[in-house]
């Protein structure tokens, strides 16, 4: 029988168009987070990097099975018997584009879940960031059911589908415990929404809501918010690394699925499906 209360841990980290520096960056994330004693580590969005261009980005894009940032997660996930769950890119079937996914590699190195990313982020933001993540990316066609891991049911979702409540209430009602945002959300975007809509995403869902974020300056066009999240089912936040570029950190907390029952017992959210349809 699992221990009722678990914990877990995020990593924050600056990734950059190097995917062997990011990976070293994730190896001292892995190691910290075992040495903490966290049953699992959860990491950013495009956790293996980020670059400078569309096209550069598909350049680096490689199959999973030959992604030397994977394969080295994979032996780290193995090393220290910690299940991880981290941001990727591969390419897309049709050569042009990528796939913005998420993988939960488990305690043996094995990848066993896989989620592709739904919504995609284009905005032109005034003053702020011109972004058009549809012209590389493919984008997902469905959601994934939540996943038994060693802290509970896990969701994935990742960064711009937080702005969407559809995609963290089905995740509920399909039995997650855990709900996901990887993330590499822009300054402005971050200033104005990061926490709220974490929280609020927590507190509608009645789960944990773990968001490991990407930090600092990538390269001359691209800077993110950082502020790594852990909250808990009640809305409050257990973790938040900041916004500080200065090397990867983590942040842990505890799954305590006893605090997970109480609220949703005490706080029944009965949904009026008869009058409103069902997500």
């Amino acid at each position: 029988m699992k221990p009722w209360n678990l914990g877990k841990a995020i990593g924050q980290l600056t990734s950059t168009s190097d995917l062997a520096h990011n990976l070293a960056q994730c190896r001292i994330l892995v190691q910290q987070a075992a040495q903490a004693g966290a049953q699992a580590l959860f990491l950013p969005e495009a956790s293996d990097y980020i670059a400078a261009s569309a096209a550069e980005s598909i350049s680096l894009a490689k199959p999973v099975e030959q992604s030397e940032f994977v394969l080295g997660l994979q032996d780290e996930a193995r090393r220290w018997k910690l299940p991880i769950h981290v941001g990727v890119h591969e390419p897309a079937a049709d050569g042009h584009k990528l796939k913005n996914t998420v993988l939960w590699i488990d305690e043996r190195g094995e990848i066993v879940h896989r989620y592709q990313k739904i919504h995609l982020f284009d905005v032109d933001i005034e003053g702020g960031p011109v972004l058009r993540e549809s012209e590389s990316v493919e984008r997902g066609m469905r959601i994934e059911p939540p996943f038994d891991t060693t802290v509970g049911k896990v969701g994935s979702t990742i960064c711009f589908d937080l702005r969407f409540p559809e995609i963290s209430i089905a995740l509920r009602r399909l039995g997650a415990d855990i709900i996901t945002y990887p993330s590499a959300f822009t300054v402005p975007t971050g200033k104005a929404h990061w926490e709220v809509l974490l929280r609020a995403r927590a507190i509608e869902t009645q789960s944990y809501v773990i968001a490991a974020a990407q930090v600092g300056n990538h390269n001359e066009k691209r800077v993110s918010y950082g502020h790594s999240m852990i909250v808990d089912p009640w809305g409050t936040v257990l973790a938040d690394l900041g916004d500080a570029g200065d090397g990867p950190k983590i942040g842990t907390a505890v799954i305590d699925h006893g605090l997970l029952q109480k609220v949703r017992t005490e706080v029944p959210l009965r949904r009026r499906t008869d009058v409103y349809p069902e997500v």
